[in-house]
């Protein structure tokens, strides 16, 4: 099933290009790295798919309609910056996810906070940069939607907490959906990713299956993009 099309997709601002005429395809069932150096249009990609920004011309669709308050809801989005209230306690902003999102499972959101012992009492503003974002991530994860959409989940915490929310995004979401991940941590998500997409100075360069691109390139995805990025 396409849970997202997009099709000779373009923005721009003024007379600068952010994205060239982007056509492809995210499949349900699938965990698709989105990658690309600064400045590549990764995050005005994903803000075109949720609805954030519309685009200077080509079209979105989603489930198979045109972007719009209903795709809206079947879409669960990580932005790259806080968006939370530092002065709620946690548990205030799960109950308030709850009330604003009919598919938000309240009870899955508690029992994640657990497992990550996070004191649903203490206000977010007291916790460590690294638990805001494990917060941010289980309201994400804690919603029943087709498709996830996280924006450099993992950047700011250290590699331990990294592993704590990789396995988190695995353990809590439906099959039938598919997760896009924006990250310049390649080699920490690269053995959870079905497909990568690629993107250049705002145009696709690669969009592949992992399996098919390493045994074409004979190389971790890492390497590849690497390679095709000059890093």
């Amino acid at each position: 099933m396409t849970l997202i099309e997009c099709k000779k997709l373009t923005k721009k601002y003024g007379n600068h290009t952010a994205l060239s005429n982007i056509s492809l395809q995210i499949e349900s069932g699938h965990i698709i790295g989105l990658l690309g150096p600064n400045g590549s249009g990764k995050t005005t990609l994903i803000k075109l798919i949720t609805g954030l920004l519309a685009p200077s011309s080509g079209s979105v669709y989603v489930n198979g309609q045109p972007v719009g308050p209903d795709s809206k809801s079947h879409i669960s989005y990580l932005p790259d910056h806080s968006y939370l209230n530092g002065s709620m306690r946690v548990r205030d902003i799960l109950n308030f996810f709850d009330d604003f999102y009919e598919d938000f499972d309240s009870m899955r959101a508690f029992d994640m906070l657990a497992k990550l012992q996070i004191n649903p009492n203490h206000k977010l503003k007291t916790l460590s940069k690294g638990t805001q974002e494990k917060v941010q991530l289980i309201l994400v994860m804690s919603r029943r939607a087709n498709l996830y959409i996280l924006d450099e989940p993992i950047a700011g915490v250290d590699p331990a907490a990294r592993d704590y929310i990789l396995n988190t995004i695995l353990s809590n979401y439906d099959e039938s959906a598919s997760i896009l991940i924006s990250t310049h941590l390649i080699s920490d998500i690269e053995n959870i990713l079905d497909e990568v997409i690629f993107i250049q100075n705002g145009t696709l360069h690669t969009h592949a299956g992992v399996d098919d691109l390493r045994q074409k390139e004979n190389n971790s995805i890492d390497t590849i993009f690497r390679e095709v990025f000059k890093c």
